[in-house]
């Protein structure tokens, strides 16, 4: 197994792509980073996790103004000032991603790691979906939601990642352009979608 590529995995709510993620980080025993980044970029930036717990993979309003006007550089030094909360995570996280990418294989799930890692020629970008019926029930089943509320809480929380993933990036998500490939957890088991996922990387070479 050909362990240079960077892994990115976007994914619908309910479709399994984090547990997928996992399994596929364990199969090429390389790191996988989803929420840890919270913590690491906490950690950096003297900010408590807590402060960045419940605004993750959400949009402010304010940081497309300041690209545009020059204020702001992902690749340089940051003056952060008053900038809202899920800017500083992103501005971090976006920093993050790119020097964890430069240390080895790894796997990133969600937070525009795709869209971030655009010119890094060993990145692999991988959208896991899946129609509605199957993520209802896995979100029953894995997630413990209601019932009576989870398509409710499938399209709010979908609706969330799209908003985040447009504003940060100015391109769609989930759109197949944006990926390698596009999979569908419902037809495949989540084993033989890692499967998949390695036969494509071998393939790669």
């Amino acid at each position: 197994m050909n362990n240079k590529y960077v892994i990115t995995i976007g994914r619908q709510f309910g479709s399994g792509g984090r547990a997928i993620a996992q399994k596929l980080s364990q199969k090429l025993s390389i790191p996988f980073y989803d929420k840890e980044l919270i913590s690491i970029a906490a950690k950096e930036s003297g900010i408590s996790p807590e402060v960045f717990k419940d605004i993750d993979e959400t949009a402010a309003n304010s940081l497309l103004y300041s690209i545009s006007m020059g204020l702001y550089n992902f690749n340089g030094p940051l003056a952060m000032g008053d900038l809202p909360v899920n800017d500083k995570l992103y501005i971090l996280q976006h920093q993050l991603i790119k020097e964890l990418a430069t240390k080895g294989p790894c796997v990133f799930v969600g937070r525009c790691a795709d869209y971030i890692l655009k010119d890094n020629p060993h990145c692999i970008n991988i959208f896991i979906h899946a129609d509605i019926d199957y993520r209802k029930k896995r979100a029953v089943v894995v997630h413990n939601v209601d019932e009576r509320k989870v398509e409710a809480i499938i399209n709010k929380t979908d609706k969330t990642r799209a908003n985040y993933y447009s504003f940060y990036s100015g391109q769609k998500w989930g759109h197949i352009s944006n990926y390698d490939l596009c999979i569908d957890s419902s037809k495949l088991s989540d084993d033989q979608i890692v499967e998949l996922i390695c036969a494509y990387i071998n393939l790669k070479g």
